[in-house]
């Protein structure tokens, strides 16, 4: 079993280089095993198509978030439960290989704007919105409060500088996402 396990991951970080060096629809499932050194039918019985490594690649960070919706529908809203809810989301953004991910998606936009994964993506940031914001809330509290969330996103694009540690991007970018928070 766990050799199977490595066999996951390993075809999920191989994808993933050759989908962000070459891009998601110029790399094939041959091009993946190859770098493998695997047969294709090999790679099949792990993955049956590129979109299923796609989803494998975000079924954590997609199971997190729904652990962050979960909790903050038990919170009572008030400022500490945003402040809360942009901290534990900073958090998560920093586990694992979720910032590789990302950069994936930004720069493979157009290929997987229509794949389901993107739908439950965008799905989820709507709904950690709503916690960020009171539906009576002026336009510009709720444009604030909603790009404090994007400002976490933003720390892996804007900061591009490798020489920024993972732990001073995070810590700038949730200070910049908390100070945004309507007060």
């Amino acid at each position: 079993m766990r050799e199977n396990v490595d066999t996951r991951t390993r075809i999920q970080e191989i994808a993933l280089e050759l989908f962000a060096e070459q891009g998601y629809e110029a790399t094939s499932l041959r091009e993946i095993a190859e770098a493998l050194g695997v047969t294709k039918a090999a790679l099949y019985y792990h993955f049956k198509s590129k979109d299923e490594i796609v989803t494998s690649l975000t079924e954590n960070r997609l199971h997190a978030v729904e652990e962050l919706i979960a909790w903050a529908a038990t919170q009572p809203p008030s400022e500490e439960t945003r402040r809360e809810l942009l901290r534990r989301y900073s958090d998560g953004l920093h586990r694992g290989r979720h910032h590789e991910i990302m950069r994936f998606f930004e720069r493979n936009q157009t290929a997987l704007k229509s794949h389901p994964v993107m739908e439950r993506v965008r799905d989820q940031m709507f709904d950690l919105l709503t916690f960020l914001v009171e539906p009576d809330d002026p336009a510009t509290t709720r444009l604030r409060n909603s790009m404090a969330l994007f400002a976490l996103h933003a720390s892996w694009f804007v900061l591009r500088d490798e020489a920024i540690p993972d732990d001073e991007r995070r810590a700038a970018a949730l200070e910049v996402a908390l100070e945004l928070l309507h007060r």
